[in-house]
């Protein structure tokens, strides 16, 4: 009998930069889903991998000195070895530079031309440099990007657009003829009020100003943009082909479930529904939208300092632990919050307490009391019934909240398995039942429920903590694993020796960890500031003599200080409104909120370059940069308060 088959996708991950412990969340997330599915059984396809185009990429690429693809091959990876780390088992790791992706992605891109599903037209609208995306005035919130909160700009552009409108009124039935495809509840509201029955406007899904994407086959000044490229990914990495697919397609497509962020549900749930629905392929049975998880109260990012890397956790608190804590502390439709302390708590109470204080002392009974052998089960007593009938409950209600998702209910259910055993402990005290030699039938079967409390609590646990229920399984000495053998109790055979008792998981100083950590952090800026002050110290040495003529081309103006504020996305940058003299405000960007509020800015006047070529700066247009120097207490700006905006300095 062929076994059913389950398809599990992950967003791909955006190559720009090494991800945080939010991003690998949704990586572990995923891969208990699908370990759970082959548990119960399934043929499971679990898909993962990267996005690699955009021109943030060619940005970030050409700020390293290297070539994107040098760029990108780096990033994805460390992504990769990250998923590797958290001991996840996906069946293929995609990547969006991989060849066979890209030639498919130019056969679906022609395809939707040549059916009059994709046009070329000019594209005016509300530009967000840090999104790479356009908006009409409409979209906006309180004028700034609907995505990111940043500012946009007014900008045009050649580009091909899909035609979402024409699709708008077919995607809008089958969600509401498919309560179930859009998931929670709540995500599909969403999309339904606020962006499909408003109207859809059609997409742009091309680029001309940037190189780095696959590119247009009939038109090679544009490149396909991340709409058709990355979102394709979940059908080109099974073998896709408008001429023609694979026989693997044909098997797993469409997917079950595409697990993604909650901030990427409108591409899932309009975008790519409807690149299917002009391709003339199923539609995904389901997208889950998760939460975030955040750090403290705050979206994790660089320039808050708030990053938390899976790694860095695993080599603290070991893989097991960091799958533990990621799954179990996101609630379901709501955000979820790390930090050391928490996670050291929880480390503490769930892992060491709760499942490794069991299966030490249970396996320790065993030995201590049958020289480590099960010898008997056929001497019940009043809490025995119960006992089984607690265990075994907890496997149902584990299944259906795995099905829907809500993976810290599912790990609670598997987790209360390990608590009743200890409180079966308490119940029958083996320790007074090993005094008296009439008692010793009953312990015997005290010890052998406790074993297979156990080793059904191993079976549970192994899609969420394998590593971890490989263990148990090894210090019980049984290695049945399958899950029919856990709706039963009573699978592990009479006669069983048991293994020698390691302690699963070490008890955690808290304070000392954190006081390690602190040190910790300390030294790496330290050494970053070390590092930092060596390269410019080298830089400085080589600097080339330049000819007057050269600084000739410098021009500097005294610009006074009109207003300022601090940039949302970027902890050390201020963003200084000038004037210089012009009758125009001038826009700068300077990373000296460190050293200055805007209070201690407004009002003074500061020396300019003024010829400098426009930047933009985490959604600030920067028209110059101004003067500071660097002493021995940070940076400190050269300041001609008294002088006229617009005056020349030479």
């Amino acid at each position: 009998m062929d076994k059913k088959k389950y398809y599990i996708t992950t967003a791909i991950a955006y190559t720009s930069r090494k991800p945080h412990i939010g991003n690998s969340y949704e990586i572990v997330l995923t891969d208990a889903i699908a370990r759970f599915k082959r548990l119960q059984g399934y043929d499971v396809f679990f898909l993962t991998g990267t996005d690699e185009h955009g021109q943030k990429i060619e940005q970030y690429a050409a700020e390293a000195g290297v070539s994107p693809k040098e760029y990108v091959d780096k990033v994805a990876g460390e992504i990769r070895g990250i998923c590797d780390t958290l001991n996840t088992t996906y069946d293929k790791f995609i990547r969006t530079t991989d060849d066979y992706h890209e030639k498919a992605v130019q056969k679906i891109f022609k395809k939707l031309y040549d059916q009059g599903d994709i046009y070329k037209s000019k594209y005016e609208g509300y530009y967000c440099v840090a999104c790479e995306s356009f908006y009409t005035k409409t979209q906006l919130e309180g004028g700034k990007c609907p995505d990111c909160g940043g500012d946009v700009k007014i900008a045009s552009e050649e580009a091909y657009f899909l035609r979402l409108s024409k699709y708008q009124k077919q995607l809008e039935k089958y969600i509401e003829d498919n309560p179930d495809f859009i998931y929670p509840e709540s995500r599909k509201n969403e999309m339904l009020n606020n962006f499909i029955r408003p109207g859809l406007q059609d997409l742009c899904v091309s680029r001309s100003s940037f190189k780095w994407g696959v590119p247009v086959s009939f038109d090679d000044r544009h490149v396909i943009y991340v709409w058709i490229d990355a979102l394709s990914n979940y059908i080109t990495a099974l073998g896709y082909d408008p001429d023609g697919s694979s026989e693997l397609y044909q098997k797993y497509w469409p997917a079950d479930v595409h697990i993604i962020g909650k901030d990427i549900i409108r591409f899932h749930t309009i975008y790519w529904p409807i690149i299917l629905m002009a391709l003339g392929e199923p539609l995904p049975k389901q997208v889950y939208g998760h939460p975030w998880l955040l750090f403290g109260e705050d979206k994790m990012s660089k320039s808050k300092g708030n990053v938390i890397y899976a790694d860095d956790l695993a080599a603290l608190f070991g893989v097991d632990a960091v799958r533990y804590y990621l799954l179990s502390e996101m609630p379901h439709a709501s955000d979820g919050s790390i930090s050391y302390t928490t996670m050291i708590e929880r480390f503490n109470s769930d892992l060491a307490n709760t499942i490794g204080n069991l299966v030490n002392r249970t396996v320790s009974m065993v030995n201590k009391y049958f020289d480590g052998v099960l010898v008997g089960n056929d001497t019940a007593a009043e809490p025995d019934e119960e006992f089984k009938n607690t265990i075994l409950t907890a496997i149902p209600a584990a299944e259906k909240f795995v099905d829907e998702f809500r993976m810290s209910d599912a790990v609670e259910a598997v987790v209360s398995i390990a608590k009743r055993c200890n409180k079966y402990i308490d119940e029958t005290m083996p320790w007074a039942l090993a005094k008296n030699e009439e008692d010793r039938p009953r312990l015997a079967t005290v010890m052998y429920n406790l074993i297979e409390g156990i080793r059904i609590l191993a079976v549970m646990l192994s899609p969420f903590m394998p590593e971890t229920s490989e263990k148990i399984f090894e210090q019980i000495g049984v290695s049945i694993k399958d899950y029919d053998s856990v709706k039963s109790f009573g699978a592990t055979p009479v006669g069983t020796k048991v293994g020698t008792p390691v302690p699963l998981f070490a008890r955690i100083d808290g304070e000392k960890l954190i006081e390690e950590l602190i040190a910790k952090q300390k030294a790496e800026q330290e050494k970053e500031k070390a590092l930092l002050s060596d390269i410019k110290a080298s830089q400085e040495e080589k600097l080339p003599e330049i000819e007057y003529d050269d600084f000739a081309k410098i021009s500097l103006i005294a610009a006074k200080i009109t207003d300022c504020e601090p940039v949302k996305r970027a902890k050390k940058l201020l963003k200084l409104t000038l004037d210089d003299g012009s009758g125009e405000p001038r826009t700068v960007a300077s990373g000296i909120a460190e050293y200055y509020t805007p209070d201690e800015l407004k009002g003074r006047t500061v020396v300019v370059v003024a010829n400098l070529k426009p930047r933009a700066l985490c959604g600030v247009e920067s028209r110059g940069m101004i003067l500071a120097g660097d002493g021995a207490e940070g940076v400190k700006v050269l300041f001609v308060d008294g002088m006229e905006p617009g005056t020349k300095i030479r």
